[in-house]
């Protein structure tokens, strides 16, 4: 794959066209200088445009990943350039136009190692752009570390968490147990500094995700993965993380909706509760994104931890437990649409408008609007990805 900027006029012509709160029909979408600048159910005639037919399909917003570790065969705890910008080109292939590379549990020193890579390699634009970094641990619950290796985990202390943050100034979120000691702490200090916290790998029960979000927990991270549902403790019956998620109507969900980290009736329980607005797909990806399956790694190629990729998922060797994701964006939503019975534009939404309202760039990400920036892209009936346009720049795979 490599890319080709256009820094003039583009019009995506003849599709149907998909967009979060407007349905307008059938036309075109015109972009200039990485803005759209039109959204017209009639065509116009515009001078040297390059033209793109959509051939029927759909014209949506690009997708948004707010949680991917790799694809391609390469992950970010690679630390090189060469395997960031593998990733970003894989997904979006697959549609993704804007992604938030995440790291897994590690030491320091390898944590600190893909900082400096990424402080290099945050601009590229030769495939989906980076927004920021998400940092999954290693402030994790034992007991539901998952796949997150248990050498890494340790309670949040500000002395470490503070080094981390004055090394980086591109971290957009950190998800963390909240029930640990020091927890409530760290996540008015990220959101002191303009971080998402996300509850994530937790044994907290209700109560302590209710007192976690007065200190800034508002997301849940890969809900129904890595944590509880209801529990007992000394005989006493207590609602977990997943029941607070839906009782609490203000906390967002991310869904690993590749059907089998959540299945079907698991996908429409979601929905049924929570709605479109308050939920986000998510890949959480390794590098076996894209790839056949057989043996891969978890994580990095020098510290990480082999895994097998069978049934549409990686496993850990004994096959007891999931290993990372291997879902594509244009595979969540096909899910979302055709095995949860959800409509296409509740499904498309939860893979842009959503997230992008998580993150706070919905003023321009997720929508088809004149000033919105031009991530676009066009598939079939099918959720085929047949072109992508990134801030106006169409990638040629």
């Amino acid at each position: 794959m490599d890319t080709k900027l256009n820094t003039g006029k583009i019009k995506i012509r003849n599709g149907r066209i998909l967009t979060p709160e407007l349905q307008p029909g059938t036309g075109c979408v015109i972009l200039e200088n990485g803005k759209i600048t039109g959204v017209e159910t009639r065509e116009p005639e515009i001078d040297g445009a390059t033209v793109y037919d959509a051939e029927g399909g759909y014209i949506a917003p690009g997708f948004i990943d707010l949680h991917t570790h790799g694809a391609g065969d390469a992950d970010f705890m690679d630390c090189t350039e060469e395997a960031c910008i593998r990733i970003a080109r894989e997904h979006a292939r697959y549609g993704t136009t804007l992604l938030y590379p995440t790291t897994l549990a590690s030491g320091n020193e390898e944590l600190f190692r893909f900082l400096e890579v990424y402080s290099r390699v945050k601009d590229q634009t030769e495939g989906a752009a980076f927004a920021g970094l998400h940092l999954e641990g290693p402030y994790f619950a034992y007991a539901f570390r998952g796949a997150q290796d248990p050498r890494f985990l340790r309670n949040p202390v500000p002395e470490k968490y503070e080094e981390i943050l004055e090394r980086c100034g591109e971290i957009r979120r950190w998800s963390l147990a909240p029930e640990l000691p020091g927890a409530h702490a760290m996540a008015r200090r990220l959101c002191q500094k303009g971080i998402l916290p996300s509850i994530a790998h937790t044994d907290a029960i209700y109560e302590e995700i209710l007192e976690a979000r007065r200190y800034g927990f508002t997301h849940i991270t890969h809900f129904y993965s890595c944590m509880n549902g209801i529990t007992r403790r000394n005989a006493f019956r207590y609602a977990g993380c997943i029941e607070a998620g839906y009782l609490m109507d203000d906390l967002t969900i991310e869904l690993i909706a590749d059907g089998i980290h959540v299945p079907k009736p698991l996908m429409q329980l979601a929905v049924k509760n929570k709605g479109a607005g308050r939920i986000c797909l998510v890949t959480d990806s390794m590098r076996g994104a894209g790839m056949p399956e057989g043996k891969s790694i978890l994580g990095s190629l020098t510290n990480g931890q082999e895994v097998i990729i069978e049934d549409g998922v990686a496993k850990m060797p004994g096959r007891q437990a999931f290993a990372g994701s291997v879902a594509t964006a244009d595979r969540l939503v096909r899910n979302m649409y055709r095995m949860a019975e959800q409509p296409l534009a509740d499904a498309v939404r939860m893979m842009t408008l959503t997230p992008a309202t998580i993150m706070g760039i919905e003023n321009r990400k997720g929508r088809i609007a004149p000033g919105w920036d031009a991530d676009i892209i066009v598939f079939d009936e099918e959720i085929n990805i047949k072109h992508t346009f990134v801030n106006g720049q169409k990638i040629v795979f």
